[in-house]
C-alpha cells in the first residue's frame, strides 16, 4: 500500500514536472513566433514607407512634365492668337484699299463716261458747222472729196505701178531675205514640248491610297470628274494624269495638288477643288487672251474671241505652244506687212487668228482651219482675215491656182506661220514620229524609176537621192527631183520646208600599167 503510494506521488510529480518543461517549451516558440511575426510586420512597414516614397517621387516628376507640356501648349496657343490677330490686321489693311480703289475706279469711270458724251457732242456740233459752211451734206462732201483723191490717186499710183514693177523683179528676193531675217532676230519664241501626260509630286507613298480611296472609291469619282486618267505606278512620290484635253488635264492637275495639300479626299472635296481649280484655270485663260491682244496692240476683239485666244495657252503643236507661236507670227508680220506696205492691223489679226480653231478642236469635230473660219464669220471679222485663217495651210504662191490666197495679208501670215514652225529650235517630235517621217520621205523617194538609193539628212529638212546615170539624164533628174517635191507636199504634213537634192554622177576609171 504504501509503495503504491510512493508510486502514484512519483507519478503526479514526474506529470507535473513534464508539464512545466512542455509549459517552458511552448513559452519559447511562441516568443520567437512572436519576435518573427514583429520582425516582419517592422520589414513591411519599411517597405511600405520606401514606396509611398517612391510613388511620392514619381507623382512628383509627372506633375512637372504635366506643367512643362502645358506651358508650351499655352505658348504655341498664344503664337497662334498673335499670327491670327495680325493676319486679321492684314486682310483689314487689304480690304479697306480695295475698297478705297474700287471707288476711286468707279468714280474714274463716270469722269470717263462724262467725257466721251461731251465730246461727241462736240463732234456732232462740229459736223454741223462744216455742212453750213459747205453748203452740202457730209455724205455729199465726202463723195466730192473721195472722187477728186480717186482720180489724182489713180495717175499717180499708175506711174508708181510701173515703176515699182521693174524694181520688184530686181529686188524682190533680195529684200524678201532681208525682211524674214530682220524679223527672227528681232523676235524670239521659247519652246514647250507637247504632251498628253503631267506629273504630280506627291508628299510620301501614303497619299497614293488615300488618292485611290476605299475600293477605288475616290479614283473614279475623280477620274469621272476630270475627264482624265490617273496612273499611280511605282514610281516613288509621283501620279501621272494622262489626257488629250490639255485644258482639262491642267484642271486636274491644279485640283489634285489642292487635294494632296488640304490631305482630306473624298468625292465632296473633289467636287470643291475641281469649281476651284477649274475658275482659277479661265482666269489664266482670260488673262492670257487679254494679254496678248493688248501686247499686239489689238482693240477690236470681243470678250468671247479673247477667251477663245487665251484657250491657246494650252494647246501646242510639234513641241510649240500655240498661242506664243501666234503672237510670234503676229509680231513678224507687223515687221514684214510694214516693209511690204500691207495693212499692219489685218495681218496682226490674222496671224493671230489662224490656229483659233484649235481652242475648238478637242470638243468639236471638224479640222482647226474649218473650225477658224467659222469662228471669225460668227464673229463678222474682215474677209482679209478670215481668208488668212482658211489659207495659210494652202498655197499662197499666187500664180492661178484655185487655193491661192488673193491678199497680200494671207500672203505674209502664211509666210509667217512656215518662218516660225521652221525656225531652229522651234518645234520638237516625237521619236516615233521622227523616224516615221524619215522612213516616208526615203521611201517615196525609192518609188522613183531609177533612183539607186535615198537618205534623209539633217533630221528631215533635205533628202539625197542618188540615181543611175544610165537610166536618167540631166533633163530627167530635174524632173524627178520636181515630182518628189510635189508628192511630199501632197502625202506629207511637216514644218518648214524640205530640199530634195537629185544627185547623178557618172564615174569612169582606167589604170595605166
Amino acid at each position: 500500500m504504501m509503495l503504491f503510494i510512493v508510486g502514484l506521488v512519483a507519478a503526479l510529480v514526474g506529470l507535473g514536472v513534464g508539464y512545466l518543461i512542455r509549459q517552458s517549451l511552448v513559452s519559447k516558440k511562441v516568443g520567437s513566433a512572436e519576435a518573427r511575426a514583429e520582425k516582419i510586420l517592422e520589414e513591411a512597414k519599411v517597405r511600405e514607407r520606401e514606396l509611398l516614397l517612391e510613388a511620392k517621387t514619381r507623382s512628383l516628376e509627372i506633375i512637372d512634365q504635366a506643367k512643362k507640356q502645358e506651358s508650351e501648349f499655352r505658348s504655341q496657343i498664344v503664337r497662334f492668337e498673335e499670327r491670327i490677330d495680325r493676319k486679321e490686321k492684314e486682310l483689314d489693311v487689304k480690304s479697306s484699299s480695295l475698297d478705297r480703289q474700287k471707288t476711286e475706279l468707279e468714280q474714274k469711270a463716270e469722269q470717263i463716261k462724262q467725257i466721251q458724251e461731251e465730246i461727241k457732242e462736240l463732234k456732232v456740233k462740229q459736223l454741223e458747222n462744216l455742212e453750213k459752211i459747205a453748203g452740202m451734206t457730209r455724205e455729199q462732201a465726202a463723195k466730192v472729196l473721195l472722187d477728186n483723191a480717186e482720180k489724182t490717186v489713180k495717175v499717180e499710183m499708175l506711174e508708181l505701178y510701173r515703176k515699182l514693177l521693174a524694181q520688184t523683179h530686181e529686188d524682190a528676193e533680195r529684200e524678201g531675205r532681208n525682211i524674214v531675217a530682220q524679223a527672227i532676230e528681232r523676235v524670239a519664241s521659247e519652246v514647250t514640248a507637247e504632251v498628253t501626260t503631267t506629273t504630280v509630286q506627291i508628299p510620301s507613298e501614303e497619299m497614293k491610297g488615300r488618292i485611290i480611296g476605299k475600293e477605288g472609291r475616290n479614283i473614279r469619282a475623280f477620274e469621272q470628274m476630270m475627264g482624265v486618267e490617273i496612273l499611280i505606278d511605282d514610281s516613288p512620290d509621283t501620279v501621272v494624269i494622262s489626257g488629250f484635253n490639255s485644258i482639262r488635264r491642267h484642271i486636274a492637275k491644279l485640283t489634285l495638288e489642292k487635294l494632296v495639300a488640304d490631305g482630306r479626299i473624298h468625292p465632296a472635296r473633289i467636287e470643291e477643288a475641281y469649281e476651284k481649280s477649274k475658275a482659277e484655270i479661265n482666269d489664266q485663260i482670260k488673262e492670257a487672251g487679254q494679254q496678248a491682244v493688248y501686247d499686239l496692240g489689238i482693240t477690236s476683239f470681243p470678250p468671247k474671241l479673247v477667251h477663245l485666244i487665251g484657250r491657246l495657252l494650252f494647246r501646242t503643236s510639234y513641241g510649240q505652244n500655240i498661242l506664243r507661236h501666234s503672237i510670234e507670227m503676229a509680231k513678224i508680220g507687223a515687221l514684214m506687212a510694214e516693209e511690204l506696205g500691207a495693212d499692219v492691223q489685218i495681218t496682226k489679226q490674222g496671224a493671230l487668228l489662224h490656229d483659233i480653231g484649235k481652242a475648238l478642236d478637242q470638243d468639236l469635230e471638224g479640222s482647226h482651219v474649218e473650225l477658224g473660219k467659222k469662228v471669225a464669220e460668227k464673229f463678222n471679222l474682215d474677209a482679209r482675215v478670215i481668208e488668212a485663217i482658211a489659207s495659210h495651210h494652202a498655197d499662197t504662191d499666187v500664180t492661178g491656182k484655185a487655193e491661192a490666197a488673193q491678199s497680200v495679208e494671207a500672203i505674209i501670215v502664211d509666210a509667217c506661220d512656215n518662218i516660225s514652225g521652221a525656225r531652229p529650235g522651234a518645234r520638237k517630235d516625237s521619236l516615233e514620229n521622227y523616224i516615221k517621217r524619215l522612213t516616208d520621205l526615203e521611201n517615196i523617194a525609192n518609188s522613183y524609176e531609177g533612183v539607186e538609193k535615198t537618205y534623209a539628212i539633217q533630221g528631215g529638212r533635205e533628202i539625197r537621192v542618188f540615181v543611175t546615170p544610165s537610166k536618167l539624164d540631166d533633163l530627167g533628174c530635174q524632173r524627178l527631183a520636181r515630182d518628189i517635191a510635189n508628192r511630199l507636199e501632197q502625202e506629207l504634213k511637216f514644218p518648214g520646208e524640205i530640199k530634195v537634192h537629185v544627185i547623178r554622177e557618172t564615174r569612169v576609171i582606167e589604170y595605166a600599167r
